[in-house]
C-alpha cells in the first residue's frame, strides 16, 4: 500500500496517462459490447479514479486488510469507468470485465457493486455515497485504526439533501480523515447542472466548515497534491472541486450530454478506439460475450465483536417496551466498554430510550439531528466495518421515510440494527402522519431484513438481547403506549427468564379449537381479552403471538388451519400486513381454513389509541363479534 508522500515524477505522470488511454478505450469497448452503460462519466472520471487508487493504501492484495484506505464512488452509474481502473491496476480480470459487463452471472453490473474487489459500497442511487463516506471515516475512529476515506462524487448529485445531511454530519463529528472529490463536468441527464438545477457546491462546502480546493480533474499532479493536501490535514474534512469534461479523450463525444448514458454503437465505436490509438478487438470481446465465464466473488465485511449481552431480566408490571429496550441497551453498552459499538439518533433519543445508551457511552453515542436519509446510510457503512451499529427512531422516519436508503442497505449486505418506535395507531395522539401503518408491507419488500415486533415488556428484554447478537439487518418494532405483561393461563409470566427467544418462532398463548387469532404487538393483549369474552360465551379460539410478522412459523399455521377458522388481527393495513402472509402462506400450502383479516384500512385521526381502537374497529369487544359472526 503506497499512500500519497513525495510528488509525481514525470515518469509516473506518463504512466497515469497511458493508464487513462487505455482505460477509456475500455470503456468505449465494454459499453458498446454490452449495448448500454455510461461511458462520458465514466471518462470523465477516469483520471480521478486512477490517481486516487492508485497511490491510495490499498492494492489488489489488500482489499480486505482492516487498515486499507476506502474509496466509495458515489456515481455508480460510472462504473465502466471503475472497472476499468480496476482492472488495469490488478484488482479484477480485465477479459472478464470488457466481455461480460451488465451480462447475467456476471459480477459487473450496470452499476457499481460491494462484491467486486476494490469496491466498498454498492451506489447507484445518487447521493448516497457521501453518508457511507461517514459511516466508514467513523468506524475508523471507533476501531482505532488510522486510514483515510475518499469519496468520488457527480457534480449533477450535489442538488440531493442527503448530501448536506452528510456535510453536516462530517463537520460535526469531525470526520477528518475524508476527503471528497467531485467529478465537475457540469453534464447530468437532462443537460448542464447549471440549467437542471443550480447548485453552489464550492460555497455549500465552505458554509458547513470544509476546506475547499478547485482542481483540473485531468491534471495527474493537481489531482495528487490536492489529495495530499488533504489527507496531511488532519483538523478538516476536504471536498476537491475537479473541473472535467465528460467523453474526455474522444472529440466526439467530449461535452456531449447524448453520451452520459448511451453506449457507442459500432461504427461510432470504431472512429473513437481509433483517436485514442486503441486496438479495435471489439469483434472478439464479442465473441467471448458468449462463451465466456467469470469469476465471480463473494460479500465481505468485518466481523462483528461478540457481546456479553447479559441475562434477561423480569418485568410484573405494564411497562413501555422502549424503555425496556433503552435499558438492556445501556446494560449491553456497560458491559461491553471497549467494543466497537455504536448508537445514532435523530434528535428522538429521549422518546426512543437511546438516550440511556449516551449515559453508559457518549463518544459512541451519534446525535445527527434532522438528518434521518444521511443517518440510515451512514450507519449501513458503519455496520460492516466490525462496529455493532444501532440506529433508534420513530417508524415513520426509521422505515418510511429511509424506505430507498434501507433498500440500498438491504443490497449491501449490511450488519444493521434499527429500533423502530411508535406504530400504528398506538402512536394515538400524534395523529395520521405519524402512525406508521404500513411497516410490515414495506419490510417484506426488503428480503434481507427480519422484523420483530415483542408481544410484552419481557419479549422485548429478550429480543433486544438476542438481536444484537446477530449479523445482518433486523428491525426491532416497539409500541409508544404501555405493554402489559403476558401470563400464562395459571397466571405466571409466559414470557419468564427461562424462555429463550428463536427468530419465526409463532408463541401458543392460548389454545383452542374453534378458531385461531394471530396478532402481534400491542394487539395481543387485546386478543387476550377477547378470549376471555369468547370463552364465556363457549367459544374457544387459541390465541398466537406472532413476534416476525415476516417470516411465520409454518407449523404453527398448519394446526391453526385445524380449526377451519384462522384470524389476523393487527394494528397495521390489514391487506398488507400480517394478514397478508398469513393468505400466501394459506395458498401456498393449500391449507384448508378460512380467513378473516382485521386491521386498518384507513389513515387515523388524533386520540388516545384507546379511543382509535374503538373508532375504527380494532377493539376487544369488536374482534368479538366479528369472530362471532364468522364462527
Amino acid at each position: 500500500m503506497q499512500g500519497f508522500s513525495g510528488t509525481l515524477t514525470e515518469k509516473e505522470i506518463k504512466n497515469l496517462e497511458e493508464q487513462a488511454r487505455l482505460c477509456r478505450g475500455d470503456i468505449i469497448k465494454m459499453t458498446t459490447v454490452a449495448g448500454s452503460g455510461h461511458p462520458g462519466g465514466s471518462m470523465s472520471s477516469i483520471d480521478i479514479y486512477l490517481t486516487v487508487y492508485k497511490h491510495a493504501r490499498i492494492s489488489p492484495d489488500t482489499v480486505h486488510d482492516l487498515n486499507r484506505d476506502r474509496i466509495i464512488a458515489s456515481h455508480g452509474h460510472t462504473s465502466p469507468g471503475l472497472y476499468a481502473c480496476l482492472a488495469r491496476l490488478g484488482f479484477i480480470n480485465p477479459d472478464d470485465l470488457l466481455a461480460l459487463f451488465r451480462k447475467a452471472e456476471s459480477p459487473y453490473e450496470g452499476h457499481i457493486e460491494r462484491h467486486v474487489p476494490g469496491v466498498e459500497w454498492t451506489t447507484g442511487n445518487l447521493g448516497q455515497g457521501l453518508s457511507a463516506g461517514c459511516g466508514f471515516a467513523l468506524a475508523a475512529r471507533l476501531n482505532g485504526l488510522d486510514y483515510n476515506t475518499f469519496v468520488v462524487m457527480s457534480d449533477g448529485e450535489q442538488a440531493k439533501g442527503q448530501v448536506g445531511e452528510a456535510r453536516r454530519f462530517a463537520r460535526k463529528y469531525d470526520l477528518n480523515t475524508l476527503t471528497v472529490i467531485i467529478d465537475h463536468n457540469h453534464i447530468q441527464i437532462s443537460g448542464r447542472t447549471e440549467d437542471i438545477m443550480p447548485v453552489n457546491i464550492k460555497d455549500n462546502f465552505l458554509a458547513d466548515g470544509w476546506r475547499v480546493l478547485e482542481i483540473s480533474g485531468h491534471n495527474f499532479r493537481e489531482i495528487y497534491e490536492a489529495v495530499k493536501q488533504s489527507i496531511s490535514d488532519r483538523k478538516n474534512p476536504y471536498a476537491i472541486i475537479a473541473e472535467t469534461v465528460i467523453g474526455k479523450g474522444v472529440s466526439f463525444m467530449e461535452n456531449k450530454r447524448e453520451y452520459h448514458g448511451r453506449a457507442l454503437n459500432m461504427e461510432e465505436c470504431s472512429k473513437a478506439l481509433n483517436e485514442l490509438g486503441v486496438e479495435n478487438d471489439v469483434d472478439n470481446i464479442r465473441q467471448a460475450r458468449r462463451e465466456r465465464k467469470a469469476k465471480t466473488y463473494e460479500y465481505h465485511a468485518a466481523p462483528l465483536p461478540a457481546l456479553n449481552v447479559g441475562s434477561p431480566k423480569e418485568y410484573d408490571d405494564d411497562t413501555h417496551p422502549r424503555v425496556v429496550f433503552g435499558s438492556v441497551l445501556k446494560e449491553i453498552a456497560q458491559a461491553n466498554p471497549q467494543a466497537p459499538f455504536a448508537v445514532l439518533d435523530c434528535d428522538l433519543a429521549e422518546s426512543v430510550k437511546s438516550n440511556e445508551f449516551a449515559k453508559a457511552r457518549p463518544q459512541n453515542f451519534f446525535e445527527a439531528g434532522v438528518s434521518e436519509h444521511s443517518t440510515a446510510t451512514t450507519a449501513g457503512a458503519l455496520s460492516i466495518s466490525g462496529v455493532v451499529t444501532v440506529w433508534a427512531d420513530f417508524g415513520v422516519f426509521a422505515i418510511d421515510e429511509t424506505y430507498n436508503q434501507m433498500r440500498l442497505n438491504d443490497i449491501n449486505h449490511t450488519n444493521l440494527k434499527v429500533c423502530a418506535t411508535h406504530l400504528g395507531y398506538n402512536v394515538g395522539p400524534d395523529g395520521k402522519t405519524h402512525h406508521c401503518i404500513d411497516y410490515v408491507g414495506l419490510l417484506k419488500n426488503l428480503p434481507g431484513f427480519k422484523f420483530i415486533i415483542p408481544g410484552d415488556p419481557n419479549q422485548t428484554d429478550h429480543a433486544v438481547r438476542y438481536l444484537m447478537t446477530q449479523g445482518g439487518n433486523y428491525i426491532i418494532g416497539i409500541s409508544r403506549s404501555k405493554l402489559p405483561v403476558i401470563t400464562t393461563p395459571e397466571g405466571s409470566l409466559f414470557y419468564d427468564a427461562n424462555y429463550k427467544f428463536e427468530y419465526g418462532k409463532c408463541d401458543l398463548i392460548r389454545d383452542g379449537a374453534d378458531c385461531a387469532i394471530f396478532t402481534y404487538g400491542p394487539t395481543l393483549p387485546i386478543a387476550l381479552s377477547a378470549w376471555t369474552n369468547l370463552r364465556s360465551d363457549g367459544v374457544n379460539a387459541a390465541v398466537y403471538n406472532v413476534p416476525c410478522p415476516l417470516d411465520i412459523c409454518r407449523e404453527a399455521l398448519t394446526r391453526a388451519a385445524l380449526s377451519g377458522l384462522i384470524i389476523t388481527y393487527e394494528d397495521h393495513i390489514a391487506d398488507t400486513g400480517l394478514g397478508s402472509t398469513v393468505a400466501n402462506m394459506i395458498a401456498r400450502d393449500q391449507l384448508k381454513a378460512r380467513l378473516v383479516k382485521i386491521g386498518i384500512d384507513q389513515y387515523g385521526v388524533s386520540d388516545e389509541h384507546d379511543t382509535l381502537y374503538k373508532k375504527y374497529g380494532l377493539d376487544a369487544e369488536t374482534l368479538v363479534r366479528k369472530i362471532k359472526e364468522h364462527i
